[in-house]
């Protein structure tokens, strides 16, 4: 999204017809995503140890800042304001045309997600189980990161980077209803997810206010504590 929103102004033409098109935003936004989970499962193949993934993710994102902040410099004041605002994270303001777009790749990804319930359910006793089910683990984890790509980037691209739901509501959903069971959990996860963040866009509204909060800080004013709350709780917490 950086490149499209801040690299219009650097190269313009292709990038600027991209950055207009709804199409284009959902499709570079999911690339990005696939691109950042594809380096996360290559590094977590070549690392075993937790603190040095830990360490490589950081670096990840002082790259990606760093390249933020190239692009950042040699844009024009109005695309700053236009990613500064995106940044902040908003669910109003779509087009029709937007919404269509969001509800057909969410609906697409959904049904694909409702196929591999099972093969998910498999891999929580281990893959050598899976794999005497018949479970093609390769196919499946590719299908898992091509949906979670899709999912997340269309999401970020009409949403902005929205904090604190995508981390927190799973495992806030597990403890709730205490089972592993993703026939249950997935349903109860989009919708749990849905009202935990309305309830942070209504407060983020203000309604005997004028102004409105950026939702990222309200998603994680609550949410921080509700995490740290759950580590303190809970001895083990696997994220």
């Amino acid at each position: 999204m950086a490149i499209l929103i801040l690299g219009a102004s650097i190269f313009g033409g292709v990038i600027t017809t991209v950055s207009f098109s709804s199409w284009g935003l959902a499709i570079a936004s999911s690339l990005g995503a696939a691109m950042v989970l594809f380096a996360v499962l290559l590094t977590a193949h070549k690392v075993r140890n937790t603190m040095s993934i830990l360490i490589i993710g950081l670096m990840f994102g002082t790259v990606t800042s760093a390249i933020i902040s190239v692009f950042t410099f040699f844009s024009d004041a109005e695309k700053i304001q236009q990613f500064v605002f995106w940044g902040f994270g908003n669910l109003g303001n779509l087009s029709w045309n937007e919404i269509l777009v969001f509800f057909t790749i969410y609906v697409i990804a959904i049904i694909n997600l409702i196929r591999i319930i099972k093969p998910l359910n498999s891999l929580l006793i281990g893959e050598n189980y899976s794999k005497s089910l018949g479970v093609n683990i390769k196919k499946n984890r590719t299908i898992i990161l091509v949906i979670t790509s899709l999912l997340t980037g269309v999401t970020t691209a009409f949403a902005g980077p929205i904090a604190f739901i995508g981390l927190a509501v799973p495992h806030i959903t597990k403890l709730v209803f205490k089972t592993s069971d993703h026939t249950i959990l997935l349903p109860a996860v989009a919708i749990l997810g849905a009202i935990i963040l309305l309830v942070c866009d209504m407060v983020a509204q203000l309604p005997t206010s004028e102004f409105t909060l950026p939702i990222n800080a309200v998603t994680s004013l609550i949410g921080a504590p509700i995490v740290i709350w759950l580590l303190l709780r809970k001895k083990k917490i696997y994220l």
